[in-house]
């Protein structure tokens, strides 16, 4: 971007306005704009099409020639070939296309680049998303309007990605003859071309230093200041930036290294980007991979030489153990083989499982008789089987991950045998049950890596749902959630007319008498709600901060809940009398009011929705016409 802009400067351009799609605070740190130019930087707070940034940028009092064209591009055009080009159509609007690369069976491929008049506008909608292509254009067409095309005279190498930004370099360094003008020649045949800087144009720049052992193929520059080292190999198309070192017997092939990098001794970088100021570390092996710049440090080089370690070994271990894997694979049926790319991550991670259930057996073992025995807990162990059934429902975007292993999984994990060792050693059990919903997440980062734990985190922490609470914050809480009961219990059979007398947690109703124990606290309710309400938040397809209110409101359905159980046993008891009832509205009644809470938060999200549901045109009529 910074290239394009300074090419837009000295060709007299002075006012650019950049689409920042809501960056535009990065890119107003990152980008140095040229002083010569007048920028400015459209934010975007959703996505408005290109049509609709020229809609946004236009000054209705000033009739404007725009130019239009994509920051990724290699080669930026020059303007005035693209404003006799549009001259030339005698059109409102001229698409720019490259022209087709020699030795090449490629199509005519669209450059990205529009020159329109300002009359454009009466064609694209006032507000909302506009594409030029599938917008601007079939809406100009149906209004009799017409769209010129014309053919660049140079390829502007357009880019996405890591592959089509070294693709469209090697096309720039192979069919650009403009190099000849800006570099000096140092060698030439037929085919091959190498070009080096010529620091004439800022005498603080030093002339570049090759060693005369190095061995350079070309298409291949090498900027001001890049020192080549003794048997050091370069095979283009590859660019080499301003005072960039290559170490002594190190190979960099069809890559291009930024200014200010550093590369050691004996590396191999192959079909690379290296950003600037990256220190390669000596003998290291990159392939096919954008190398970032990161700050120096004692800690991130331990980390990076660890990292680096641990992925050499597990491919080792990888290349030793694959050929018996497919052997085992190939002999299961067929319903239960794996695709032979994803053999090894899948039975590791079965191994790592088993593993895993061995060491916290005992864990695994105490929890399911809590679950048993416990009513306030008794709702965790639906908690594992709900959280297998929103994976299975989230299958086809867990499929799209690529499972990449990350080794911030391996400390992560260690940090959760920490703090379980922490409750081994302390006889704190909740901190050893922690651990247990950790080191799963954990594990999934260090199998699986980043994308697919950012897919499955919420189900993660889902899983923290069917751990008990530690003692301390239980034994806090269940008197005043046991005062609370009683006294709401007693407001509400007050408000329906009836005579109640209150002695600390005991209701006397007419000639009955109900004790609140401490099992009728509602722990039991909260627990089974915030289940509930996270099973709901989980599969619902809602906003963020609707999310967030229905999961805050997961305790006061709880209470509203538990206090109309206590209510209804309480009347019932007056007329139906003896232990056997109140045992059964004891044991039953918590169960009955789980459709209540289920209706609840389903009227909640249906409030939500009439609540934020923008009306349709239609319905913004009809409104308006019963208001006039």
């Amino acid at each position: 971007m910074e290239r394009q802009l300074v090419s837009l400067a000295n060709q007299g351009i002075r006012q650019v306005t950049i689409c920042s799609n809501g960056n535009s605070s990065t890119l107003t740190r990152s980008v140095k704009v040229d002083k010569r130019l007048q920028v400015k930087f459209l934010d975007e707070q959703l996505p408005i099409g290109t049509a609709g940034c020229i809609r946004d940028v236009a000054d209705d009092e000033i009739k404007s020639l725009f130019v239009v064209f994509s920051a990724n591009i290699i080669s930026p055009p020059k303007i005035d070939v693209l404003i006799n080009a549009h001259r030339n159509g005698s059109s409102d609007l001229t698409v720019m296309f490259n022209p087709i690369l020699q030795n090449s069976n490629s199509p005519v491929e669209p450059a990205e680049i529009y020159v329109c008049e300002s009359s454009v506008l009466e064609h694209i909608p006032k507000e909302g998303y506009c594409d030029i292509k599938e917008g601007l254009i079939p809406e100009m067409l149906r209004a009799g309007k017409t769209v010129h095309a014309a053919i660049l005279p140079h390829h502007v190498g357009n880019f996405r990605d890591r592959d089509g930004y070294l693709r469209a370099i090697a096309n720039y360094l192979e069919n650009s003859p403009k190099l000849n003008g800006q570099l000096k020649l140092l060698r030439q045949t037929d085919s091959q071309i190498v070009w080096t800087a010529a620091s004439t144009r800022d005498p603080a720049l030093r002339e570049p230093k090759v060693d005369p052992s190095a061995q350079i193929y070309g298409p291949v520059a090498i900027m001001d200041g890049a020192s080549i080292c003794e048997n050091a190999v370069i095979l283009g198309p590859t660019i080499v930036g301003r005072n960039v070192t290559i170490g002594k017997d190190s190979i960099v092939a069809n890559s291009v290294v930024w200014d200010d990098a550093q590369i050691g001794l004996n590396c191999q970088i192959q079909r690379c980007i290296v950003d600037f100021r990256v220190a390669v570390p000596s003998n290291t092996v990159v392939e096919e991979q954008v190398m970032p710049f990161k700050p120096n440090g004692a800690l991130s080089s331990l980390v990076c030489a660890a990292r680096e370690i641990a992925k050499t070994n597990a491919r080792k271990l990888q290349y030793a153990l694959q050929p018996q894997l497919y052997k085992i694979n190939d002999k299961l049926p067929n319903w239960a083989q794996f695709h032979k790319t994803k053999v090894v991550p899948w039975v590791g991670a079965s191994l790592v499982f088993i593993a895993f259930l061995w060491s916290y057996w005992s864990n695994v073992k105490y929890l399911w008789n809590l679950w048993q025995r416990s009513d306030e807990y008794s709702s965790g162990l639906l908690v594992p089987f709900l959280a297998i059934y929103i994976l299975w429902s989230r299958r086809n975007d867990i499929a799209e991950c690529s499972v990449r292993p990350c080794l911030w999984g391996l400390f992560a994990f260690v940090a959760a045998q920490g703090i379980r060792l922490f409750g081994l050693l302390f006889m704190y059990g909740s901190a050893e049950r922690l651990s247990i919903a950790l080191s799963i997440a954990a594990l999934v980062l260090l199998l699986f890596g980043w994308q697919l734990f950012r897919k499955i985190f919420t189900v993660l922490l889902f899983l923290c749902l069917m751990l008990p609470w530690p003692n301390r914050i239980q034994a806090a809480v269940t008197l005043p959630l046991q005062r609370w009961a009683t006294s709401s219990a007693v407001f509400c059979l007050e408000m329906m007319g009836y005579e109640v007398i209150q002695e600390g947690n005991i209701i006397h109703i007419g000639s009955a008498t109900v004790a609140v124990a401490e099992a009728c606290n509602g722990l039991r309710m909260v627990t089974a709600f915030f289940v509930i309400s996270g099973l709901v938040v989980l599969l619902v397809k809602r906003s963020w901060w609707e999310k967030l209110i229905v999961l805050a409101s997961s305790l006061p359905i709880a209470l509203l809940c538990n206090t109309t159980r206590l209510a209804i046993t309480a009347m019932a008891l007056t007329v139906l009398g003896g232990e056997h009832w109140e045992k059964i509205f004891h044991d039953f009644g918590g169960y009955a009011m789980m459709p209540l809470a289920l209706g609840i938060v389903v009227t909640e999200l249906w409030l939500l929705t009439k609540l934020t549901t923008i009306p349709t045109k239609e319905q913004t009529v009809i409104v308006a016409r019963q208001f006039k």
